[in-house]
C-alpha cells in the first residue's frame, strides 16, 4: 500500500484555522482589487457608474501630469532605495562589529519606524524651513545657503528624496542586523588566519551570505517606494510640493479620485501603477536570482 505524504492544503483542520484570516483578506484586499479593475472601465458618479471600456486608460496615458507623476515616482524609487540600503548596511555593520550595547542602539534606530510618518513630516518641515530650519543653520556654518527646501519647485524632489532615505533607514537596519547574525563567525576566523582585510571579508563573506536579506529588502523597498504617498503628504503639508512638483503616482490617483471626482480615471491610473510595480518586481526577482547563482 502506497504511503500518502502529508500535505497541509489537504487538511480540513488547516483550512478551518485559516478561514478567519482568509475572510478578512478577501474582504479588505481581494474585493477592493477586483472593484478597482471594474471601476477602471467605468465612468460617472459612484452611485451611477456606466461602462466606458478602455477610454479611461487612454486618457490617463495621454495625461502629461501622469507622465510627470510616474517620472517622479521612478526618480524617488531608483535614488532612495539603493542609497538608503547602502547607508543602512554601513550603519548595521558598524553597530554589529563596533558597538557593545547593540540592543540599545537597535531600539534607538527602530523608534522612527514606529512613529507616524505624519508626525515625522511635521518635524522635518521645521528642519527644512528656509528661515529658521536647523538644516539651513548647519549649512550656514559652512557658508552654504539658505536653501529653500519646501517652497522651491526645483528642490521638491530633492527634499522628498532626503526624507524618504531617512524614513526607510530604521526598517532596513533592523532587518540587516538580523541577517548579519546568521553569518557563521567561523568564516571570519578562517579569513583572519589567512590575513584577509575587512573589506575582503565583506566582499567575499558578508555580502554573499546577505544576498537573501538584501533581495528581500530590495523587493519590499521598491514596492513601498512606488507607492509613496504619506511622505509627500506630510513633508509638504497635504500638497505635492509647490506647483505639484513632487506629484507621485499614488498622489495622482488620490487627486483624480478625491479632488477631481474622476473615479474611473483614478482607478485606471491605479491599475497602470499596479501593472508597473508587478512588472518591475518580476524583472527584479529574475535579475537577482541570476546574480545570486
Amino acid at each position: 500500500m502506497k504511503k500518502l505524504k502529508y500535505r497541509a492544503e489537504n487538511s480540513p483542520q488547516a483550512w478551518l484555522f485559516l478561514l478567519p484570516a482568509l475572510i478578512i483578506i478577501g474582504i479588505f484586499n481581494v474585493l477592493p482589487l477586483i472593484k478597482t479593475f471594474i471601476m477602471s472601465m467605468q465612468k460617472g458618479t459612484l452611485n451611477n457608474l456606466e461602462f466606458n471600456g478602455f477610454r479611461n486608460f487612454s486618457v490617463v496615458l495621454q495625461d502629461p501630469k501622469f507622465h510627470d507623476a510616474i517620472g517622479n515616482t521612478a526618480l524617488f524609487s531608483f535614488v532612495v532605495v539603493p542609497i538608503g540600503l547602502i547607508i543602512s548596511m554601513f550603519i548595521a555593520i558598524t553597530i554589529f562589529e563596533k558597538i557593545k550595547h547593540k540592543s540599545l542602539f537597535e531600539t534607538i534606530f527602530f523608534i522612527p519606524y514606529l512613529t507616524s510618518v505624519i508626525a515625522i513630516g511635521i518635524v522635518f518641515r521645521f528642519l527644512f524651513n528656509g528661515e529658521y530650519g536647523f538644516i539651513n543653520y548647519l549649512l550656514g556654518l559652512i557658508n552654504v545657503g539658505p536653501i529653500n527646501f519646501l517652497d522651491d519647485p526645483s528642490m521638491s524632489m530633492t527634499t522628498l528624496i532626503i526624507f524618504g532615505i531617512w524614513s526607510g533607514l530604521a526598517f532596513n537596519i533592523i532587518i540587516l542586523l538580523s541577517g548579519l547574525r546568521t553569518v557563521d563567525e567561523n568564516y571570519y576566523k578562517v579569513a583572519d588566519m589567512f590575513g584577509a582585510s575587512k573589506f575582503e571579508q565583506f566582499i567575499k563573506i558578508t555580502l554573499p551570505q546577505m544576498i537573501p536579506t538584501i533581495t528581500f529588502l530590495l523587493m519590499v523597498n521598491f514596492i513601498n517606494a512606488f507607492k509613496v504617498y504619506a511622505q509627500v503628504f506630510s513633508i509638504f503639508n497635504g500638497k505635492a510640493g509647490i506647483a505639484n512638483s513632487a506629484t507621485t503616482g499614488v498622489f495622482y490617483i488620490f487627486n483624480k479620485f478625491y479632488v477631481e471626482y474622476r473615479y474611473g480615471q483614478g482607478m485606471a491610473a491605479a491599475v497602470i501603477l499596479f501593472a508597473l510595480i508587478l512588472l518591475f518586481t518580476l524583472i527584479q526577482n529574475y535579475v537577482l536570482k541570476r546574480i545570486s547563482k
